[in-house]
């Protein structure tokens, strides 16, 4: 036996050995599918067959490379190099290139980006004269690229009446129109977008049968990784080359298919044993990954979709420890909550930042998570995006806030002065530039004393200006008065910021809608934290000066060892010791636009699956009572994930319920005759103990039923504090930390304590609002 087949186990070697003929391994989380698929390869080389007759297929290409380089290991690097390797759209480009003249295209044709594309749209719905906010070119683009990945080309489309149909009905009657004119400028430009490489593939493989016969014989034997989640185009592609050896190897799981939204098919792995003759299949249910805490508690959830594939994922790995749900009462709690349990972890484990990851449904939740990692100076990794506070929209709106406080800000002020776009042109700007220099004034002032200053400005560009200026002015008024969040609410509405976002209804637009909701959330939270300190105002100075001190804590150290911090979709075929799955609650996950039919809702538990077995000791879920959406408190609910989690796999960190909370009926029970008031009574379960799993569901739901937080109350422990804190009292803060009571004064509701906390700063607090513990 070659000594590379000894690695694995019986499961593993069973496909590597299957040499002839159609084969799906049904490979769970953390079952070594990659290993699988690169032994397969390395086996097959050593049978003889030649490695430019192996066509192996990835969803990445930092996957194809890590195969390849152990393939090199096995099999020596020069015949590895003769593999054909990568992703669907690199290897298809590279065949593309071979055959480009049969298409018309030249061999060294473009590939655009989106950015590309969209800037081609953009200046078609110009040219063609049609209402940019009607046919936004971003929703133009996302619709020509559906188009093309179901194969739905321009004469496709215009034979197909439901298609233009649904178009008109969407007030866009003209979009065949923009698709055949984007279609024949790409060509005549000689560029294809990434769309275009599958679907010229197929038109290739269609059109030209002694094309196809060539790459029938080139590759022999296909390989094709993730086969979950290929879309339709991709799908054809594959089963036009495969069709005459059907020497096909896909490998996949369908409990972990989550891709829908970008055109993915999970029919595709459920039908490969109709596609094929003879089909073999194969189970990888062996999880090397994870405790049997994760693997069995990941199990209960994911056998309550239907459609799926039978297997049962097993380990032989320790028991662990079971997994831990915590309740909080605001997302801000949430963030403060996972910042210390990674503190705590490590200090206790002896751990390393980078054994911890921080998933979440959307990005916008990053923002509380973010800002409790640096209070604590635990250093942190955006993966898939930017850090909060370093968004576009983001900055977009605190500069605004900033230029109301110092309108010399120039950086703030070049940043929005056309943004929403208010025809103030770059020319204009280098005209106020040039004058501010000459007059050694910032911008601000010049356009202040526009009618002072011979400056060759338009009178339409000067009532523009003039009409900025004063809406600042207008904002510095109203700032007078009010806290930070009504200011920053004021100001994203008046600026036209919120309506730009609302208006461009792509994924992105609302990605950055709900960015901006977080942003006001963050700031509302900070407000509400500020009452406890007795000469804090709330107010915007000490809003942007808070973010300023945080934000500077940021620093990129070239260090890679970092908490993770990224969405489940980016988390998929990763793995870390430590996973906390924070906004575990209906209408965020699941999410609320995933839940109209049982598919979506489906692929919303397969996600959750996927994030659940990331974890390799120890998961946490936390949920909230309550989450900030537009600076309202909204009740929040747990996610039904929770609940189909089997109870003998959760240990509940936080009492479900308060001991001394009852139902308060509205209306007079009396009408009902008597009532067993002990059964109004929701009990908790003993500290640390997790609940029995013979409890039925509806026990379990009124566990995890929310207590509404009494915001602005005096905290149960306030009397205390009032009759027995002393000075030279330890006490701990959840923002602050630790400190130390330097002086007491005042009676009564007014009593106030200054705290000289451990990180070097001095705060006087309202004992009736701070969250103190007493700790020496």
């Amino acid at each position: 036996m070659e000594a590379y087949l000894a690695e694995l186990n019986e499961a593993q070697r069973a496909p590597v050995l299957h040499k002839d003929g159609a084969l799906m391994v049904i490979a769970g989380a953390g079952s070594g599918k990659t290993r699988v698929l690169t032994y397969r390869i390395a086996y097959l080389m050593s049978k003889g067959v030649d490695p430019f007759n192996i066509l192996s297929l990835t969803f990445t290409n930092k996957a194809a490379r890590e195969m390849k380089k152990r393939i090199a290991e096995i099999v020596g690097n020069s015949e590895a190099k003769n593999l054909w390797m990568g992703t669907f759209h690199s290897v298809f480009a590279k065949i593309l290139r071979f055959e480009s003249e049969k298409l018309g295209y030249p061999s060294n044709f473009t590939i655009y980006d989106t950015q590309d594309s969209q800037r081609l749209i953009n200046s078609i719905i110009k040219e063609i004269g049609l209402d940019k906010d009607v046919y936004k070119y971003k929703q133009v683009q996302n619709r020509i690229s559906s188009y093309k990945n179901s194969l739905i080309t321009v004469k496709a489309y215009f034979n197909n009446p439901e298609l233009m149909e649904a178009d008109a009905m969407a007030k866009r009657p003209r979009l065949g129109e923009i698709y055949n004119a984007y279609c024949e400028r790409c060509f005549k430009a000689g560029a294809m977008d990434f769309d275009d490489l599958l679907l010229k593939t197929n038109e290739l493989l269609t059109r030209f049968p002694e094309v196809l016969a060539k790459y029938q014989d080139r590759f022999r034997y296909i390989l094709v990784d993730e086969y979950q989640d290929t879309n339709h185009s991709q799908y054809l592609i594959v089963k036009a080359l495969s069709d005459r050896f059907q020497n096909i190897c896909v490998v996949g799981d369908d409990a972990q298919s989550i891709y829908a939204f970008r055109g993915a098919n999970i029919n595709n792995i459920l039908n490969f044993q109709k596609d094929y003759d003879n089909v073999e299949m194969y189970r990888l249910e062996q999880n090397y990954r994870s405790t049997k805490n994760i693997v069995n508690a990941a199990n209960s959830v994911i056998e309550k979709n239907k459609s799926r594939l039978e297997k049962v994922v097993w380990t032989n790995n320790d028991e662990g420890n079971l997994i831990k749900v915590h309740r909080s009462v605001t997302d801000a709690e949430e963030g403060r909550f996972v910042a210390s349990s990674i503190f705590e972890n490590k200090m206790q484990n002896q751990l390393h930042d980078g054994d911890f990851a921080v998933l979440y449904r959307t990005n916008s939740q990053s923002r509380s998570i973010e800002d409790a990692l640096r209070r604590k100076e635990i250093p942190y990794r955006i993966y898939g995006g930017l850090s909060f506070y370093q968004r576009k929209e983001i900055k977009d709106v605190l500069a605004y806030l900033r230029l109301i406080l110092n309108p010399k800000d120039e950086e703030a002020l070049v940043r929005v002065i056309n943004y929403p776009a208010r025809g103030i042109g770059q020319t204009t700007m280098e005209k106020l530039t040039v004058a501010a220099n000459h007059y050694k004034r910032s911008i601000f002032e010049v356009i202040e004393n526009l009618d002072k200053i011979d400056l060759k400005i338009n009178s339409g560009t000067k009532r523009k200006l003039d009409d900025f200026m004063t809406m600042i002015k207008s904002f510095q008024v109203t700032n007078q008065t009010a806290d930070a969040f009504v200011m920053a609410e004021h100001v994203a509405k008046k600026t036209g910021l919120l309506q730009e976002f609302k208006k461009d209804g792509t994924p992105e637009g609302i990605a950055r809608m709900e960015n901006v909701e977080e942003l006001l959330n963050g700031i509302q939270d900070f407000v509400e934290g500020q009452k406890e300190i007795a000469d804090a105002k709330g107010d915007l100075s000490e809003f942007l000066e808070d973010i300023a001190l945080v934000t500077d804590l940021d620093k990129d150290t070239g260090d890679d060892d970092r908490v993770a911090l990224m969405t489940i979709h980016l988390a998929k075929g990763l793995e870390f010791p430590y996973v906390y799955i924070v906004g575990m609650e209906e209408d965020l996950f699941p999410s609320a636009m995933s839940m109209n039919t049982r598919s979506e809702l489906e692929e919303e538990r397969r996600l959750f699956y996927v994030a659940l077995t990331r974890g390799e000791k120890q998961a946490y879920l936390t949920y909230t009572q309550s989450r900030y959406r537009w600076g309202k408190l909204i009740d929040a609910e747990p996610s039904r994930f929770i609940e189909e989690i089997d109870d003998q796999y959760l240990e509940y960190l936080t009492p479900p319920m308060d001991s001394d909370y009852r139902y308060k009926p509205m209306i007079d029970s009396d009408i009902f005759g008597e009532v067993d008031k002990s059964k109004l009574r929701l009990k908790k379960p003993k500290s640390g103990t997790p609940p029995s799993s013979h409890k039925p569901s509806e026990e379990k739901l009124r566990k995890l039923r929310k207590i509404k937080p009494n915001i602005g109350e005096p905290t149960s422990n306030s009397n205390l504090f009032d009759n027995d804190l002393v000075v030279g009292n330890k006490v701990e803060h959840s923002r602050f930390g630790k400190g130390e009571i330097i002086k007491l004064e005042g009676v009564g509701n007014d009593k106030k304590a200054e705290i000289r906390f451990d990180n070097g700063g001095i705060k006087k607090l309202l004992l009736r609002f701070a969250k103190l513990d007493v700790i020496g």
